[in-house]
């Protein structure tokens, strides 16, 4: 039985678990990871940029370069009006208003993108290590060890850092010491996408996805689990088939959580009715999704943005022209929705209606990480060739 290596900046790519050695049907697994991948020769291809007839203006407000992410997600982080950024070589960089602060290696290699605060930068290898820095200087803090390989970027909030495993634990940590608070732990699947949101911060609790299609809350306090809500169901006669993970941060908005599933479903819960579920509606997504005070927005796995109404989940519009464009989460900005792609474009979309409205190439690169939401109103971008920019539109 032949088994192909593939490349592991695709999230949506199912990787195999430890009892991955006694499946069958090797070749109908590898079929349908070809199908999925379109870098492979077989994989569908990206569609042409459609042309913008009433183009809106856009802007560079700044742009730098940091190292290469290889065959990792790098996201950036904003904190106290810095932005921090780190790449695979274990570089480590703070920039004020677009220009350089302070830069550090942080001694091997890195695995995924920043979580901050004023006063800490945290980062993740896929040994497992969780590195620690001051915000201001860059001087090492502390340092940490989780069960696993660290695949998304730390979550820094308060005296807490919330670090996600690959292997279905979620680590608590003094964001002063790096000591040890609590560990919570799922059992792992057989098959599992090989990609886990960064956690999510929610007053007195932590929440995160997990395989299975479910979204947990868990106790800051001790980590106990607190609540349990079904994004999505297994489904189907095959282990692949019934590969259904939450991978994407989960969306908190008023009272409202969202999540959306690989091979599943949006999913909106109301947290003030103990996560009584709101609307549900197919689409499949290892990307992410964005709420604002109106709608909700998610991109799919083949890259078609939906606008959704957030009581609802009624269609408001579709917009399928970025089709197997490797099309990131979305993030709302003003009047425009963001999302960028395989070739370093970056989409504005309107709000209203999906339209193109703006576009703006950055080095050619792929962007994997979903586009970040500035304070002063931009939006940040980090192609994995490592084109840092900041960009906007009118």
């Amino acid at each position: 039985m032949r088994r192909r290596t593939l490349p592991r900046h695709l999230p949506w790519l199912v990787a195999a678990g430890l009892a991955m050695a006694g499946l069958s049907g090797c070749s109908t697994i590898s079929n349908t990871l070809d199908a999925m991948n379109p870098f492979a020769s077989s994989g569908p291809k990206m569609s042409p940029l459609p042309e913008i007839k009433e183009a809106g203006s856009s802007r560079s407000l700044w742009s730098q370069r940091v190292g290469a992410a290889d065959d990792y997600v790098f996201s950036p982080a904003e904190a106290g009006g810095a932005v921090f950024a780190a790449d695979r070589k274990g570089q480590l960089y703070r920039f004020e208003e677009g220009k350089l602060s302070w830069k550090i290696n942080v001694g091997q290699p890195l695995s995924a993108g920043v979580g901050a605060d004023r006063q800490v930068v945290v980062v993740g290898t896929a040994k497992g290590d969780v590195l620690a820095f001051a915000a201001d200087s860059g001087k090492a803090l502390w340092q940490a060890k989780v069960s696993s390989e660290i695949l998304a970027a730390p979550t820094v909030e308060g005296n807490s850092v919330a670090v996600r495993s690959g292997d279905n634990r979620l680590f608590l940590f003094d964001a002063q010491t790096g000591a040890r608070r609590w560990v919570y732990e799922r059992p792992m699947p057989i098959l599992a996408v090989r990609a886990t949101g960064r956690p999510v911060f929610a007053e007195r609790y932590v929440l995160a996805g997990f395989p299975g299609g479910k979204l947990v809350a868990v106790a800051l306090e001790n980590g106990a689990q607190v609540w349990e809500g079904a994004v999505a169901q297994p489904k189907g006669a095959t282990e692949l088939d019934r590969v259904a993970d939450v991978v994407a941060p989960p969306v908190l908005e008023g009272g409202q959580l969202c999540a959306v599933a690989f091979q599943g479903r949006v999913t909106c819960f109301d947290m003030g009715q103990g996560g009584a579920i709101v609307w549900s509606r197919d689409i499949s997504s290892a990307r992410g999704l964005a709420l604002d005070g109106r709608y909700l927005f998610v991109t799919d796995d083949e890259g078609v943005v939906y606008g959704l109404d957030r009581l609802s989940g009624g269609s408001l519009w579709k917009q399928d022209k970025l089709r197997h464009r490797l099309v990131t989460a979305p993030v709302v900005h003003g009047d425009s929705i963001v999302v960028a792609d395989g070739e370093g474009y970056v989409h504005f979309l309107s709000r209203e209606e999906g339209a193109f409205v703006a576009r703006i190439k950055t080095d050619g690169k792929r962007v994997d990480a979903a586009p970040q939401r500035l304070s002063n109103g931009a939006v940040l971008v980090q192609t994995t060739g490592g084109d840092l920019r900041a960009v906007s539109s009118q």
